[in-house]
């Protein structure tokens, strides 16, 4: 993937806000989250099998429900991955070989993409926010406790190493000004270091 560069951060770091302003810009951005909504959705069946009836509504899976049993339990975690990870990424890759025709810049949006270490994409760009901040505001979104809002930041590679293995970092601390402006910089960036 030539033109590919992997949008990722940690939960609430802001890569939702910056996938928007990127689009304005835009560029295309393969979304890694809605796809698993729909391959989670269209894998309800094997939900009811491995899980039980409580966690599908009308053929919808309970997203809250069975995000708060695979948070609390490694090996459901990675049993439903396991299930998940092949399929989502058979339609990343999908989408991705028509962007790569364009021959510009393009990004993939994959939360966990040093976690699963499954897509072959050189450039990396991390939304950063401490990890302070990430509880912070998971707790404010999610309505979660702070013990809640805490095992959901500590399931994911700690954001300073994430820093760390980046190509490109755009820092979300402050307010959407200045997002907006890191974004704003990133832009120049890759705009020279692709050529476009």
């Amino acid at each position: 993937m030539e033109y590919a560069i992997a949008l990722t951060g940690g939960i609430s770091t802001g890569k939702s806000t910056v996938s928007n302003i990127l689009k304005l810009y835009r560029f295309e951005v393969i979304d890694a989250d809605e796809i698993s909504h729909l391959v989670l959705d269209g894998c309800w069946e094997e939900i009811i099998k491995m899980y039980g009836q409580e966690y599908v509504d009308n053929k919808k899976v309970n997203r809250k429900k069975l995000g708060k049993l695979v948070f609390d339990n490694k090996e459901e975690r990675k049993r439903l991955e396991a299930l998940l990870h092949p399929l989502i990424r058979e339609e990343i890759q999908k989408r991705a070989a028509m962007s790569e025709k364009h021959k510009i810049p393009y990004f993939i949006d994959i939360p966990l993409f040093f976690e699963t270490k499954a897509y072959d994409i050189k450039r990396v760009l991390v939304v950063y926010a401490p990890r302070e901040l990430q509880i912070e505001r998971t707790i404010k979104r999610d309505n979660l406790s702070f013990e809640e809002a805490q095992k959901r930041v500590d399931s994911q590679i700690d954001i300073e190493e994430k820093k760390k293995m980046a190509t490109y970092v755009i820092e979300n601390t402050k307010d959407i000004g200045f997002l907006t402006q890191q974004v704003e910089e990133f832009k120049r960036k890759i705009s020279a270091d692709f050529k476009i």
